[in-house]
């Protein structure tokens, strides 16, 4: 005579084992040699955003690269892809690597930069990371070894998503805290103010781009800003002759091609130039 109790705690037990040890034995024995696919393999899932914060934090602690670097970018996703080849989401799209390694990978010394754009980031992620350690944010700018003669500043475009109201005003406030604390961390710098690029939303760009923008030039050319602040407008040479965004410098309607990637580049470089020169004669 069977024991319908006993029983059931050995199919319980049975059942027990196999939840438990079976992905404990495919972690000791993975199929990865006879997966045809990523799907079937398994792997841990790490955002993008967290494998670009630690390759960062990896080239802020090499300390003799940090005291060769004349220029900081410090943005977004638009920024951080200036670093990126073969687009990681779009296949087919190029970004700006090879434009970034032409100008600023360090065959022009005055021009050798880090980048510190992550993707996806918002004004107050950029406010965090750059908050000193000692107040609990991330401290990059305040590598001793680290002397910039620029730190180049594109942000705020995230920030018109899930927008605090009025999305513009927000903006506006989060640049210049961004503006405020970079020139605390790095007050011998001067500093690049960007505008933000069209989108191609148009009642996005109409409302919010376009005031963000009026308003950044008109913080940038105040007395107390101008002694370490220079803004430069993109907005412009990213539109059309009729004056809505040209598409052939954009892949999705909000970030540069290659093509995009060497116009920035060249009014960026430009600017910079141009200050240079203006300090020159001071």
């Amino acid at each position: 005579m069977t024991d319908p109790a006993g029983t059931r705690r050995q199919f319980r037990f049975v059942r027990f084992f196999a939840v438990l040890c079976i992905p404990l034995l495919l972690l000791v024995f993975p199929r990865d040699s006879q997966a045809q696919f990523k799907a079937e393999a398994p792997q841990a899932r790490v955002e993008y955003w967290q494998a670009r914060l630690a390759s960062m934090e990896a080239e802020l602690a090499d300390k003799q690269a940090l005291s060769s670097y004349r220029l900081v970018f410090l943005g977004d996703s638009i920024t951080d892809f200036f670093l990126m080849g073969e687009n990681l989401w779009f296949p087919g799209v190029t970004n700006g690597r090879a434009v970034w390694d032409a100008t600023f990978a360090g065959q022009d010394p005055a021009l050798k930069a880090i980048n510190l754009g992550i993707s996806g980031d918002r004004l107050e992620h950029m406010l965090y990371r750059i908050q000193p350690k000692a107040q609990g944010g991330l401290g990059q700018l305040d590598h001793k070894e680290l002397k910039p003669d620029y730190v180049v500043i594109l942000a705020g475009i995230n920030n018109s998503w899930a927008s605090e109201t009025p999305a513009d005003a927000s903006i506006v406030a989060g640049v210049k805290a961004l503006v405020a604390s970079v020139h605390a961390r790095q007050p011998k710098a001067r500093i690049i103010l960007q505008s933000l690029m069209p989108t191609q939303e148009v009642a996005r760009t109409r409302n919010i781009v376009i005031p963000v923008n009026r308003a950044l030039k008109a913080f940038a050319e105040q007395d107390q800003q101008r002694a370490y602040l220079t803004f430069v407008d993109l907005y412009p040479h990213f539109l059309t002759p009729e004056g809505s965004q040209n598409s052939a410098l954009f892949y999705d309607g909000l970030h540069p091609s290659e093509a995009g990637y060497r116009v920035w580049r060249d009014v960026l470089v430009a600017a910079i130039a141009a200050d240079r020169a203006r300090q020159a004669v001071r």
